[in-house]
């Protein structure tokens, strides 16, 4: 944990995983290497592009965002010295959003409009042998 009393030179992350994603695209050009990572719509909504998404417990910078994915730009010594070297294409990765978007919507948006909608239906039952 870090101390509050002195100056917050990073991003804000709590170290939880708050679900998975996919790299669906590795490349590089001539300053930095672009990781885009697929998520689902329920943590996409958290992520912006210039705002924090932690990437297998690595705190980075989002450089570019999408309708079901997003981008980030690392530069070479960053990914030589972490687990980003040995992600490739179809990879899935831990992924944490920034911490401030959930507690704004938490404040904002009343509890029964959180809660996810319920999937089980009689014909889901019935599909699965129910």
């Amino acid at each position: 944990a870090m101390a509050a009393d002195g100056r917050f030179g990073g991003h804000i992350v709590a170290g939880h995983v708050d679900g998975v994603g996919k790299v669906i695209r590795v490349r590089r050009d001539d300053t930095a290497i672009w990781y885009t990572i697929q998520a689902k719509t329920e943590l996409m909504r958290y992520i912006v592009e210039k705002g924090s998404i932690t990437i297998d417990g690595i705190s980075l910078t989002v450089a570019e965002v999408g309708e079901s994915e997003f981008s980030i730009s690392a530069i070479p010594h960053t990914v030589s010295q972490t687990i980003l070297k040995n992600r490739r294409e179809g990879d899935l990765v831990n992924l944490e959003t920034d911490i401030i978007g959930k507690y704004v919507e938490k404040l904002v948006c009343p509890k029964a409009e959180q809660q996810p909608k319920n999937t089980i239906t009689m014909d889901f039952l019935s599909k699965y042998g129910f």
